[in-house]
């Protein structure tokens, strides 16, 4: 099964090119981030009319996150729990099988976290620290779980092409990358660096100052493994295409093969 987690920057500014690469890219699971729409304006016929159940947590404007699957979809859960009084849309979760077992499916836009130090900053960490408790759980009952998306998150040097330029910013500070680091040390695969240890690697290019040209690019987005969904990992890379096309987004998706 080819998963895929692809930040979308608004799903109806690029939906014909999300449909284009649809059909080119043939995934079996997308998880989307900031498609900046409420559920009920999310354009789901023409993504289902390519064989794609959908299930989504919008928010009008801002954040937004969906998952598109060929197989159905069970037990869906929208919200990262920890806090209650938390309303931006920024999580969803959702189930596949198939010949190999269950697989959870957990889609996430982590916030930014700038300007920092600050209170959005602080928002950023204690969101961390609420995931780090979701993928504890995932990993304390042995559950088969891919955890993708936009984690906002610089994990180390090489995944930038200039950490001084970065060294200030909230998605490359200390405590960022620590907490990254935590996830880590839960027993987390990062599937990315399983098969491409190297610099030079990225998923986000901005859209100023000619950094897609000169491939002044970062690493934030993640598809992250539980043991049990590591062990089923066969692929992983960087589908740098989409990031070239007519008016893209500023991410590029990203992909992992899983046996299902």
């Amino acid at each position: 099964m080819k998963i895929v987690s692809f930040n979308i920057n608004g799903v109806k500014a690029r939906l014909p090119a999300l449909l284009d690469w649809l059909r080119e890219a043939a995934p079996d699971v997308v998880m989307l981030q900031e498609i900046k729409s409420v559920d009920e304006a999310f354009p789901r016929e023409p993504i289902e009319d390519l064989g794609y159940n959908v299930e989504t947590h919008g928010q009008k404007g801002f954040n937004g996150v969906a998952i598109l699957s060929k197989r159905p979809l069970e037990d869906v859960a929208r919200g990262l729990p920890g806090d209650p009084e938390d309303e931006q849309a920024r999580w969803i979760e959702a189930t596949v099988s198939g010949d190999a077992g269950a697989l959870r499916l957990c889609g996430l836009y982590l916030p930014n976290g700038n300007p920092a130090p600050g209170p959005k900053y602080d928002y950023k960490l204690a969101w961390m620290e609420r995931l780090h408790a979701r993928c504890a759980e995932l990993v304390s009952a042995e559950e088969a779980a891919v955890i993708g998306g936009d984690y906002n998150v610089i994990p180390q040097a090489e995944d930038v092409h200039d950490p001084t330029a970065w060294a200030e910013d909230a998605l490359y500070l200390y405590e960022t990358r620590a907490a990254f680091r935590r996830l880590l040390s839960l027993g987390l695969t990062d599937a990315f660096r399983v098969f491409e240890p190297g610099p030079g690697h990225y998923t986000f290019w901005d859209y100023q100052a000619g950094a897609w040209p000169r491939n002044k690019g970062i690493r934030i987005d993640h598809l992250m493994l539980t043991p049990q969904a590591a062990d089923r990992l066969t692929a992983c890379g960087i589908d740098r295409g989409p990031r070239g096309g007519e008016k893209p987004s500023d991410h590029t998706p990203i992909w992992a093969e899983v046996e299902v």
